[in-house]
């Protein structure tokens, strides 16, 4: 018999002539039903007496050589007695239960959804923190692989790519993190390794410094030039950067300070020991200066609780500003700062202790200023809070800035009084 031949198969096609089979050579044959808009090759065997019939595939996607190729191999282990239907049902079974498990798999993305709801939400003062390295940068790389897949190539690649993107620090935090949330794992018996153990420092973001930036008076000058003429650099954002300068005070506690807590009559911020990295409470006393901005920033805050409530685009999950919002903002003002030495909102308070230095103001009340912990025997018996002290420290410095501010004479707006 000498089988099939293409030209006779595109015939039946194209006059759409349906049969039940016609045969081919050593088992091999084409079904074409009624509701097929496709021949289909399918293989008969018998074994052990028994007749068996397969499915090869269909003949757009599977040539009459290829398909007798495949015939050819079938019969091959057939000979040797293997039940080649039995055997193809028992591959496509094994792949769908695969498929389903992995369908089912636990993520490393709910790992760490799990890790951060048990270990840092209501642990952490600022979850946000941990919360943004787990969507920003772990869950992109890694979320969708079963945890138990994770492997050191996959935590490499992770960690380059944030390195790339030129953000060495955050490379090391995500580090941190990821293997703080493996070790997790392991103690509760979801993955036997940590993936990440391997890795240090010099893996991710290499060694970090200690920063020391803090801005001269002409940079400060050429920083508030460049926010008022910057592009939709709004004016809250341009208050909010003012107090960092004049008070001294951490990006964070600011972000998520609450109305409540100032007393803008009788010129105070109360700082509790769960606002502050100390876990001490201050009062701060503010500056004529910062008393006006903060005045401004309550009437935009439009009756909310929080002197800087979440905006109408960020993610409503914080009540408050993201803390990533103002380094996204101070990006825009770098841009017209040409010739300027980079540097960080965190560079601020390095900024305030350096010049409340250069304005006489001793080095115990500065470090006050900034809610240092006094050091070694004074810390230990020195209960003084220093208000009085701290209070004349901080208006000089609010009057420096007003002076960088508006050049001395310069025909500008001070900051703290811009219409808003």
């Amino acid at each position: 018999m000498s089988g099939l031949e293409d030209r006779q198969i595109k015939g039946w096609i194209k006059n759409r002539e349906h049969f039940e089979q016609r045969g081919d050579i050593g088992g091999l044959f084409l079904c074409f039903r009624e509701n097929m808009s496709v021949p289909v090759w399918k293989f008969r065997y018998r074994l052990a007496g028994t007749r068996s019939v397969m499915t090869l595939g269909s003949y757009s996607t599977l040539s009459l050589a290829e398909a007798r190729k495949q015939a050819k191999e079938l019969r091959a282990r057939v000979s040797l007695g293997y039940d080649v239907a039995a055997e193809k049902q028992k591959r496509k079974t094994e792949a769908s239960n695969k498929k389903e498990t992995k369908k089912n798999a636990f993520t490393a993305g709910q790992l760490a959804d799990e890790y951060f709801n048990k270990n840092i939400l209501g642990r952490w003062k600022h979850p946000n923190i941990v919360r943004s390295r787990i969507e920003r940068d772990i869950k992109p790389s890694i979320g969708k692989i079963p945890v138990d897949e994770v492997k050191p190539m996959h935590i490499a690649k992770m960690l380059e790519s944030i390195v790339d993107r030129g953000a060495p620090t955050t490379a090391n935090n995500v580090l941190r993190w990821t293997k703080r949330m493996f070790d997790f794992a392991i103690k509760r018996h979801i993955v036997q390794f940590n993936p990440a153990s391997a890795f240090d420092l010099s893996d991710a973001g290499g060694e970090e410094k200690a920063r020391e930036r803090a801005l001269s008076r002409d940079e400060l000058v050429t920083l508030f030039e460049a926010m008022r003429k910057t592009k939709g650099f709004s004016s809250i954002n341009m208050l909010t950067i003012s107090l960092l300068l004049m008070l001294g005070i951490r990006k964070s506690e600011l972000v998520t300070a609450k109305i409540s807590a100032f007393d803008l009559d009788n010129g105070t911020w109360k700082l509790s020991a769960a606002d502050t990295k100390t876990k001490a409470e201050i009062i701060i006393p503010l500056p004529k200066q910062a008393i006006e901005a903060l005045r401004d920033l309550i009437r935009l805050a439009d009756g909310n609780d929080y002197l800087l409530p979440a905006r109408q685009y960020q993610d409503r999950r914080l009540p408050h500003i993201h803390e990533n919002t103002l380094n996204v903002a101070l990006s825009k003002v770098k841009a017209n700062m040409p010739g300027i030495e980079p540097f960080t909102i965190h560079d601020f308070r390095r900024t305030a202790r350096t010049h409340l230095a250069a304005l006489g103001v001793d080095s115990h009340i500065a470090e006050r200023c900034l809610n240092h912990k006094l050091k070694g025997i004074e810390g230990i018996y020195n209960r003084h809070d220093y208000f009085e002290e701290r209070k004349a420290a901080l208006q000089k410095l609010a009057n420096f800035l007003e002076a960088c501010e508006t050049g001395k004479g310069w025909n500008v707006v001070p900051l703290h009084r811009k219409q808003v």
